[in-house]
Protein backbone atom coordinates (compact mmCIF):
# COMPACT_ATOMS: atom_id res chain seq x y z
CA UNK A 1 0.00 0.00 0.00
CA UNK A 2 2.87 2.49 0.51
CA UNK A 3 4.47 1.20 -2.53
CA UNK A 4 1.31 2.31 -4.17
CA UNK A 5 0.87 5.51 -2.34
CA UNK A 6 4.49 6.28 -3.21
CA UNK A 7 3.99 5.97 -6.80
CA UNK A 8 0.87 8.15 -6.94
CA UNK A 9 2.90 10.87 -5.54
CA UNK A 10 6.29 10.28 -7.70
CA UNK A 11 3.20 10.63 -10.96
CA UNK A 12 1.34 13.80 -9.61
CA UNK A 13 4.63 15.58 -8.83
CA UNK A 14 6.18 15.14 -12.44
CA UNK A 15 2.64 15.86 -13.54
CA UNK A 16 2.84 19.00 -11.68
CA UNK A 17 6.94 19.79 -12.82
CA UNK A 18 5.94 19.27 -16.56
CA UNK A 19 2.64 21.88 -16.00
CA UNK A 20 4.88 24.52 -14.27
CA UNK A 21 7.56 24.24 -17.77
CA UNK A 22 5.19 24.35 -19.79
CA UNK A 23 3.46 27.44 -18.02
CA UNK A 24 6.68 29.01 -18.66
CA UNK A 25 7.15 28.27 -22.04
CA UNK A 26 3.70 30.04 -22.98
CA UNK A 27 4.26 32.92 -20.86
CA UNK A 28 3.90 34.94 -24.20
CA UNK A 29 0.67 33.05 -25.29
CA UNK A 30 -0.56 34.68 -21.70
CA UNK A 31 0.10 37.84 -22.09
CA UNK A 32 -1.61 39.24 -25.09
CA UNK A 33 -0.52 42.60 -27.22
CA UNK A 34 -2.16 45.03 -26.91
CA UNK A 35 -4.80 46.24 -30.16
CA UNK A 36 -4.04 49.83 -30.03
CA UNK A 37 0.09 50.70 -29.21
CA UNK A 38 0.53 52.16 -25.70
CA UNK A 39 3.65 53.28 -24.31
CA UNK A 40 5.10 52.14 -20.64
CA UNK A 41 6.83 55.20 -18.81
CA UNK A 42 9.83 55.08 -16.81
CA UNK A 43 12.45 57.32 -15.36
CA UNK A 44 15.83 56.42 -14.29
CA UNK A 45 19.16 58.71 -13.08
CA UNK A 46 22.02 59.45 -16.04
CA UNK A 47 24.60 56.51 -15.62
CA UNK A 48 22.43 54.60 -14.64
CA UNK A 49 21.54 51.07 -16.46
CA UNK A 50 18.49 49.53 -17.28
CA UNK A 51 16.28 46.79 -18.46
CA UNK A 52 13.30 46.80 -21.10
CA UNK A 53 11.09 43.62 -20.60
CA UNK A 54 9.34 42.41 -23.87
CA UNK A 55 6.24 41.50 -22.08
CA UNK A 56 4.37 40.22 -25.47
CA UNK A 57 4.59 38.70 -28.62
CA UNK A 58 3.28 36.73 -31.53
CA UNK A 59 4.17 32.84 -30.59
CA UNK A 60 5.80 32.52 -34.46
CA UNK A 61 7.79 34.87 -33.72
CA UNK A 62 11.46 33.62 -32.41
CA UNK A 63 13.77 37.19 -32.30
CA UNK A 64 12.72 40.14 -31.36
CA UNK A 65 13.97 43.58 -32.84
CA UNK A 66 14.00 46.28 -31.17
CA UNK A 67 13.59 50.43 -32.76
CA UNK A 68 14.46 53.79 -31.00
CA UNK A 69 12.81 57.13 -31.73
CA UNK A 70 13.97 60.43 -30.04
CA UNK A 71 10.28 61.68 -30.35
CA UNK A 72 6.71 59.64 -31.85
CA UNK A 73 6.66 59.58 -35.41
CA UNK A 74 10.51 60.69 -36.32
CA UNK A 75 11.75 60.14 -39.38
CA UNK A 76 15.03 58.67 -38.10
CA UNK A 77 14.37 55.70 -36.14
CA UNK A 78 17.50 53.50 -34.46
CA UNK A 79 17.57 49.27 -35.08
CA UNK A 80 19.35 48.27 -31.56
CA UNK A 81 19.73 44.39 -33.17
CA UNK A 82 21.84 42.23 -35.39
CA UNK A 83 18.15 41.21 -36.93
CA UNK A 84 18.68 37.73 -34.56
CA UNK A 85 18.26 39.14 -31.12
CA UNK A 86 21.67 37.55 -29.69
CA UNK A 87 23.64 41.26 -29.21
CA UNK A 88 25.63 40.93 -26.28
CA UNK A 89 27.60 43.55 -24.54
CA UNK A 90 29.39 43.62 -21.48
CA UNK A 91 28.71 46.25 -18.82
CA UNK A 92 32.44 46.40 -17.76
CA UNK A 93 33.39 47.82 -21.36
CA UNK A 94 31.22 50.06 -21.84
CA UNK A 95 32.66 53.82 -20.85
CA UNK A 96 30.73 56.96 -20.49
CA UNK A 97 29.68 58.97 -23.60
CA UNK A 98 29.59 55.92 -25.87
CA UNK A 99 27.05 55.91 -28.41
CA UNK A 100 23.91 54.26 -27.19
CA UNK A 101 24.32 51.38 -30.19
CA UNK A 102 27.58 50.42 -28.15
CA UNK A 103 25.74 50.59 -24.75
CA UNK A 104 23.16 48.24 -25.45
CA UNK A 105 22.66 44.45 -25.08
CA UNK A 106 19.57 41.84 -26.26
CA UNK A 107 18.90 38.97 -23.48
CA UNK A 108 15.96 37.21 -23.72
CA UNK A 109 14.05 38.96 -25.39
CA UNK A 110 14.89 42.29 -22.89
CA UNK A 111 17.04 45.32 -23.96
CA UNK A 112 19.18 46.25 -21.59
CA UNK A 113 21.03 49.73 -21.50
CA UNK A 114 24.05 50.66 -19.70
CA UNK A 115 24.94 54.05 -18.44
CA UNK A 116 22.18 55.70 -20.13
CA UNK A 117 22.43 59.37 -21.00
CA UNK A 118 19.97 62.06 -21.21
CA UNK A 119 20.09 62.15 -24.87
CA UNK A 120 18.74 58.54 -24.70
CA UNK A 121 15.60 59.56 -23.71
CA UNK A 122 12.97 58.50 -25.78
CA UNK A 123 10.43 56.04 -27.40
CA UNK A 124 11.23 52.05 -27.79
CA UNK A 125 9.87 49.64 -29.45
CA UNK A 126 9.95 46.16 -29.63
CA UNK A 127 8.89 44.33 -32.30
CA UNK A 128 9.84 42.31 -35.49
CA UNK A 129 12.35 42.65 -38.55
CA UNK A 130 9.64 43.83 -40.80
CA UNK A 131 8.70 46.84 -38.00
CA UNK A 132 5.90 45.13 -36.61
CA UNK A 133 5.90 46.67 -32.78
CA UNK A 134 4.50 44.70 -30.29
CA UNK A 135 5.29 47.13 -27.42
CA UNK A 136 6.68 49.92 -26.72
CA UNK A 137 8.00 52.14 -23.51
CA UNK A 138 8.29 56.10 -22.81
CA UNK A 139 11.76 56.56 -21.53
CA UNK A 140 13.31 59.24 -19.23
CA UNK A 141 16.65 60.07 -18.52
CA UNK A 142 16.89 62.79 -16.10
CA UNK A 143 20.70 64.30 -15.90
CA UNK A 144 22.41 64.99 -12.49
CA UNK A 145 23.44 67.97 -13.64
CA UNK A 146 22.20 70.37 -10.79
CA UNK A 147 21.35 67.35 -8.47
CA UNK A 148 20.47 68.61 -5.24
CA UNK A 149 21.71 66.84 -2.04
CA UNK A 150 19.84 67.15 1.02
CA UNK A 151 21.11 66.13 4.83
CA UNK A 152 18.53 65.06 7.23
CA UNK A 153 20.96 65.14 9.83
CA UNK A 154 21.81 68.55 9.20
CA UNK A 155 17.67 69.54 9.84
CA UNK A 156 16.92 70.21 5.56
CA UNK A 157 14.09 69.32 3.85
CA UNK A 158 14.02 68.23 0.31
CA UNK A 159 12.27 70.58 -2.37
CA UNK A 160 8.36 71.65 -1.93
CA UNK A 161 5.87 70.70 -4.28
CA UNK A 162 5.35 73.48 -6.75
CA UNK A 163 1.80 73.98 -8.43
CA UNK A 164 0.88 75.95 -11.50
CA UNK A 165 -2.86 75.84 -11.96
CA UNK A 166 -3.76 72.68 -13.17
CA UNK A 167 0.11 71.17 -13.00
CA UNK A 168 1.43 69.43 -9.56
CA UNK A 169 5.40 69.05 -10.13
CA UNK A 170 7.17 67.09 -7.25
CA UNK A 171 10.02 64.33 -6.41
CA UNK A 172 9.28 60.58 -5.96
CA UNK A 173 12.12 59.39 -4.34
CA UNK A 174 13.14 55.44 -4.28
CA UNK A 175 13.60 53.20 -1.28
CA UNK A 176 16.94 54.17 1.06
CA UNK A 177 20.19 52.01 0.21
CA UNK A 178 21.53 49.97 2.50
CA UNK A 179 23.98 51.66 4.80
CA UNK A 180 27.71 52.44 3.12
CA UNK A 181 29.88 51.41 5.75
CA UNK A 182 29.32 48.78 8.41
CA UNK A 183 30.83 48.91 12.33
CA UNK A 184 31.26 52.63 12.19
CA UNK A 185 29.00 55.48 11.02
CA UNK A 186 28.22 54.95 7.99
CA UNK A 187 25.48 57.05 5.05
CA UNK A 188 22.55 55.84 3.12
CA UNK A 189 20.59 57.67 0.37
CA UNK A 190 17.62 57.64 -1.54
CA UNK A 191 17.22 59.04 -5.18
CA UNK A 192 14.48 61.45 -6.19
CA UNK A 193 13.29 61.89 -9.20
CA UNK A 194 11.25 64.68 -10.97
CA UNK A 195 7.16 63.57 -11.81
CA UNK A 196 4.06 65.60 -12.55
CA UNK A 197 0.83 65.42 -12.44
CA UNK A 198 -1.74 67.31 -14.91
CA UNK A 199 -4.85 66.36 -16.30
CA UNK A 200 -3.29 67.60 -20.16
CA UNK A 201 -1.42 64.51 -20.50
CA UNK A 202 -1.62 62.63 -23.67
CA UNK A 203 -3.71 59.37 -23.15
CA UNK A 204 -1.67 56.97 -25.25
CA UNK A 205 1.32 56.58 -22.16
CA UNK A 206 0.30 54.53 -19.71
CA UNK A 207 0.50 55.99 -16.05
CA UNK A 208 1.04 53.83 -13.13
CA UNK A 209 -1.07 56.32 -11.01
CA UNK A 210 -3.52 58.70 -12.60
CA UNK A 211 -2.27 61.50 -14.91
CA UNK A 212 0.71 61.24 -13.42
CA UNK A 213 4.18 61.02 -15.59
CA UNK A 214 7.92 61.70 -15.52
CA UNK A 215 8.91 65.38 -16.02
CA UNK A 216 10.38 64.32 -19.26
CA UNK A 217 8.12 62.54 -20.42
CA UNK A 218 6.70 62.40 -23.93
CA UNK A 219 2.72 62.54 -22.85
CA UNK A 220 4.00 65.91 -21.21
CA UNK A 221 2.93 68.74 -23.77
CA UNK A 222 6.02 71.44 -24.49
CA UNK A 223 4.30 74.13 -22.57
CA UNK A 224 4.05 71.99 -19.30
CA UNK A 225 7.51 70.85 -19.48
CA UNK A 226 9.09 74.08 -19.26
CA UNK A 227 7.38 75.10 -16.40
CA UNK A 228 8.49 71.43 -14.95
CA UNK A 229 12.15 72.20 -16.17
CA UNK A 230 13.75 73.99 -12.94
CA UNK A 231 12.96 70.64 -11.06
CA UNK A 232 15.55 68.74 -10.55
CA UNK A 233 16.61 65.59 -9.17
CA UNK A 234 17.45 65.06 -5.57
CA UNK A 235 19.64 63.12 -3.22
CA UNK A 236 18.23 62.71 0.23
CA UNK A 237 20.89 61.59 2.48
CA UNK A 238 20.65 60.64 6.15
CA UNK A 239 23.60 59.20 8.52
CA UNK A 240 23.13 55.15 9.84
CA UNK A 241 24.94 52.78 11.80
CA UNK A 242 24.91 48.61 11.09
CA UNK A 243 26.96 45.74 12.41
CA UNK A 244 29.43 44.02 10.55
CA UNK A 245 28.80 40.40 9.08
CA UNK A 246 31.58 37.96 10.93
CA UNK A 247 34.47 37.64 8.13
CA UNK A 248 35.38 34.29 7.06
CA UNK A 249 38.10 32.40 9.25
CA UNK A 250 41.84 32.83 7.12
CA UNK A 251 43.04 29.43 6.47
CA UNK A 252 45.18 27.71 8.57
CA UNK A 253 48.20 28.04 6.53
CA UNK A 254 48.48 31.18 5.72
CA UNK A 255 48.41 31.59 9.87
CA UNK A 256 50.76 29.23 10.26
CA UNK A 257 53.47 31.06 7.95
CA UNK A 258 52.31 34.63 9.20
CA UNK A 259 52.75 33.24 13.19
CA UNK A 260 56.75 31.86 11.74
CA UNK A 261 56.96 35.14 10.43
CA UNK A 262 56.02 37.26 13.19
CA UNK A 263 58.44 35.14 15.70
CA UNK A 264 61.58 35.63 13.26
CA UNK A 265 60.98 39.19 13.22
CA UNK A 266 58.02 41.63 12.78
CA UNK A 267 54.19 40.84 11.90
CA UNK A 268 54.00 40.99 8.17
CA UNK A 269 50.92 43.74 7.17
CA UNK A 270 48.09 41.40 5.55
CA UNK A 271 45.37 43.66 3.64
CA UNK A 272 41.99 42.62 4.34
CA UNK A 273 40.59 43.24 0.83
CA UNK A 274 42.93 43.67 -2.60
CA UNK A 275 44.80 46.47 -3.13
CA UNK A 276 45.84 48.16 -6.47
CA UNK A 277 49.71 50.23 -6.76
CA UNK A 278 48.58 53.22 -9.00
CA UNK A 279 51.65 56.23 -9.27
CA UNK A 280 50.61 59.77 -10.01
CA UNK A 281 52.42 62.48 -11.02
CA UNK A 282 52.00 65.68 -8.85
CA UNK A 283 49.76 68.55 -10.05
CA UNK A 284 47.44 66.15 -12.76
CA UNK A 285 44.02 65.10 -12.05
CA UNK A 286 42.70 60.89 -11.14
CA UNK A 287 39.25 59.79 -10.93
CA UNK A 288 39.15 56.27 -8.96
CA UNK A 289 36.04 53.94 -9.60
CA UNK A 290 35.17 51.52 -7.17
CA UNK A 291 34.75 47.72 -8.63
CA UNK A 292 31.22 46.86 -9.67
CA UNK A 293 29.57 49.64 -8.61
CA UNK A 294 26.92 51.80 -10.14
CA UNK A 295 24.93 54.37 -9.46
CA UNK A 296 22.33 53.51 -7.44
CA UNK A 297 24.40 51.21 -5.09
CA UNK A 298 25.58 52.60 -1.73
CA UNK A 299 29.71 53.47 -1.86
CA UNK A 300 31.63 54.76 0.31
CA UNK A 301 35.40 56.04 0.32
CA UNK A 302 37.97 56.21 3.16
CA UNK A 303 41.90 57.19 2.53
CA UNK A 304 43.70 55.35 5.00
CA UNK A 305 41.74 55.99 8.64
CA UNK A 306 39.74 59.26 7.40
CA UNK A 307 35.85 58.71 6.26
CA UNK A 308 35.43 60.80 3.65
CA UNK A 309 31.56 61.53 4.27
CA UNK A 310 29.25 62.79 1.62
CA UNK A 311 27.87 65.33 3.82
CA UNK A 312 31.80 67.23 3.88
CA UNK A 313 32.55 65.44 0.19
CA UNK A 314 29.83 65.03 -1.94
CA UNK A 315 29.99 66.90 -5.30
CA UNK A 316 28.63 70.58 -5.04
CA UNK A 317 28.58 71.25 -1.55
CA UNK A 318 32.13 73.21 -2.07
CA UNK A 319 32.32 74.86 -5.08
CA UNK A 320 35.88 75.06 -4.29
CA UNK A 321 36.68 71.63 -3.75
CA UNK A 322 39.77 69.97 -4.99
CA UNK A 323 38.49 66.35 -3.54
CA UNK A 324 34.92 64.73 -4.26
CA UNK A 325 32.49 62.32 -4.76
CA UNK A 326 30.53 62.29 -7.73
CA UNK A 327 27.12 61.27 -7.69
CA UNK A 328 28.17 58.32 -9.94
CA UNK A 329 30.01 57.32 -7.10
CA UNK A 330 33.55 57.94 -8.39
CA UNK A 331 36.50 59.88 -6.28
CA UNK A 332 38.00 62.73 -8.08
CA UNK A 333 41.25 64.24 -6.85
CA UNK A 334 42.11 67.50 -9.28
CA UNK A 335 45.71 68.64 -9.30
CA UNK A 336 47.42 65.91 -7.26
CA UNK A 337 49.71 66.99 -4.11
CA UNK A 338 51.80 65.20 -1.86
CA UNK A 339 49.76 64.94 0.86
CA UNK A 340 47.13 62.33 -1.39
CA UNK A 341 49.51 59.67 -1.03
CA UNK A 342 47.94 56.91 0.75
CA UNK A 343 45.37 54.42 0.50
CA UNK A 344 41.49 54.65 -0.85
CA UNK A 345 39.52 51.90 0.62
CA UNK A 346 35.86 51.73 -1.04
CA UNK A 347 32.96 50.26 0.16
CA UNK A 348 30.05 48.79 -2.03
CA UNK A 349 26.49 47.80 -0.28
CA UNK A 350 28.11 47.78 3.16
CA UNK A 351 31.11 45.76 2.59
CA UNK A 352 35.20 46.94 1.82
CA UNK A 353 35.81 45.54 -1.27
CA UNK A 354 38.89 46.89 -2.81
CA UNK A 355 42.05 49.33 -2.00
CA UNK A 356 44.08 52.09 -4.55
CA UNK A 357 47.45 52.70 -2.92
CA UNK A 358 48.15 55.95 -4.55
CA UNK A 359 51.77 57.25 -4.99
CA UNK A 360 52.47 60.54 -5.90
CA UNK A 361 55.69 61.73 -7.83
CA UNK A 362 57.05 64.88 -9.39
CA UNK A 363 59.46 63.28 -11.58
CA UNK A 364 59.68 60.62 -14.61
CA UNK A 365 58.11 60.53 -17.74
CA UNK A 366 54.96 61.35 -18.67
CA UNK A 367 53.16 60.04 -22.22
CA UNK A 368 51.86 62.81 -23.73
CA UNK A 369 48.48 62.32 -25.41
CA UNK A 370 45.99 65.03 -27.24
CA UNK A 371 43.40 63.45 -25.82
CA UNK A 372 44.95 64.56 -22.33
CA UNK A 373 42.46 67.79 -20.88
CA UNK A 374 45.71 69.24 -19.68
CA UNK A 375 47.56 68.82 -22.54
CA UNK A 376 44.70 70.59 -25.00
CA UNK A 377 45.31 73.37 -22.65
CA UNK A 378 48.81 73.80 -22.70
CA UNK A 379 48.42 73.79 -26.58
CA UNK A 380 45.48 76.21 -26.55
CA UNK A 381 47.40 78.70 -24.15
CA UNK A 382 50.49 78.64 -26.26
CA UNK A 383 48.12 79.31 -29.43
CA UNK A 384 46.69 81.77 -27.68
CA UNK A 385 50.11 83.30 -26.40
CA UNK A 386 51.59 83.09 -30.39
CA UNK A 387 48.45 85.51 -31.96
CA UNK A 388 48.59 87.71 -28.84
CA UNK A 389 52.10 88.58 -29.73
CA UNK A 390 51.37 88.23 -33.74
CA UNK A 391 48.91 90.73 -33.33
CA UNK A 392 50.98 93.05 -30.86
CA UNK A 393 53.93 92.78 -33.68
CA UNK A 394 51.67 93.96 -36.69
CA UNK A 395 50.18 96.94 -34.63
CA UNK A 396 53.19 98.20 -33.74
CA UNK A 397 54.53 97.85 -37.66
CA UNK A 398 51.31 99.42 -38.90
CA UNK A 399 51.49 102.44 -36.29
CA UNK A 400 55.50 102.98 -37.85
CA UNK A 401 54.22 103.00 -40.94
CA UNK A 402 51.45 105.44 -40.23
CA UNK A 403 53.81 108.08 -38.83
CA UNK A 404 56.11 107.70 -41.50
CA UNK A 405 53.34 108.35 -44.26
CA UNK A 406 52.00 111.39 -42.17
CA UNK A 407 55.57 112.46 -42.00
CA UNK A 408 56.43 112.53 -46.02
CA UNK A 409 52.93 113.50 -47.33
CA UNK A 410 52.80 117.42 -48.35
CA UNK A 411 50.70 120.38 -46.49
CA UNK A 412 48.24 120.91 -48.58
CA UNK A 413 46.70 123.76 -46.23
CA UNK A 414 47.84 127.33 -47.31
Amino acid sequence: MNLAHTTVFLWVWRSLQAFEIVEKENIFQRTPCPAFLMFDNAAYLADMSFELPCHCKPEEVSAVVWYYQKHLGSSHTKVLTDFDGRVLTEAAQVRVGSDMLVRFSIRMFSLLVFRAQPEDSGLYFCGTRKGDYFYAYDVDIQSSEGMVATFKDQGQEPFADEYHGSLHVFTTFWEWTPCDRCGVRGEQWRIGLCYLQSPDLSPRYRKTLSDVVSCGSQAVPRKLRAKASDHTPELLVQSCVVPCEKKKKIQEGVMAIINYVSKVGSRPWVPQVPIQFHQQRLGHGLIISCPGARPEHAVAWDKDHQYLYRTQYLKGVNRSMRVFIDHGNHLHIRFTQLGDRGIYYCWRQGVRIAGFRLGVTSRGRYPVSVSDPETRAAVVLTLIGYLLITFIFVTIHLCRCCCYLFRCCPNFSL
